[in-house]
């Protein structure tokens, strides 16, 4: 059986990265890239790169194209645009851009490490709607992992 970390690793092979201090330099650059955030619309609400576009990966075909609720005008034009997709922890954004690659976009990145990474690196972040920056602890915070006993795996008697 396949698992999560089976098809990351896969597409880890196939999409090209951006760590987080090289994408210091692609946002000074001449041609911004479109910075495409992909985690749940709570997730960005909490904290994003500013500039950044939040598109769920649930939505992410259908946001692509024309004629759908969800699309989205910009990233449909953005086929042959500078695209670097962000994510929590890097895991989701190489999915998503193996799914823009099938879709043919053209220069599509992820974020090595995705916001942990970012926030690492100290780069800012702001909330919704890019009201007030935020502070790096409480970002720390949001980037520890919080698994509940109840969904580890059972322990085998």
């Amino acid at each position: 059986m396949k698992k999560f970390m089976d098809y990351v690793a896969e597409a880890a092979t196939l999409e090209e990265e951006v760590i987080p201090w090289d994408m210091e330099e692609v946002l000074e650059g001449v041609a911004t890239p479109l910075i495409l955030d992909i985690r749940e619309p709570y997730e960005f609400d909490c904290m994003h790169i500013d500039g950044s576009s939040n598109v769920p990966r649930g939505v992410l075909e259908s946001a692509c194209e024309w004629d759908y609720e969800e699309t989205i005008p910009e990233l449909v034009n953005s086929r042959d645009r500078d695209i670097v997709i962000v994510c929590r922890s890097g895991h989701r954004s190489l999915l998503a851009g193996r799914t823009l690659k099938e879709m043919v976009y053209s220069n599509v990145r992820s974020l090595k490490t995705g916001l942990r990474g970012w926030n690492d690196y100290e780069m800012p972040m702001v909330r919704q709607d890019g009201e007030d920056p935020v502070i790096e602890a409480n970002a720390d915070k949001y980037f520890t992992p919080q698994v509940r006993e109840d969904q580890f795996k059972p322990k085998e008697t």
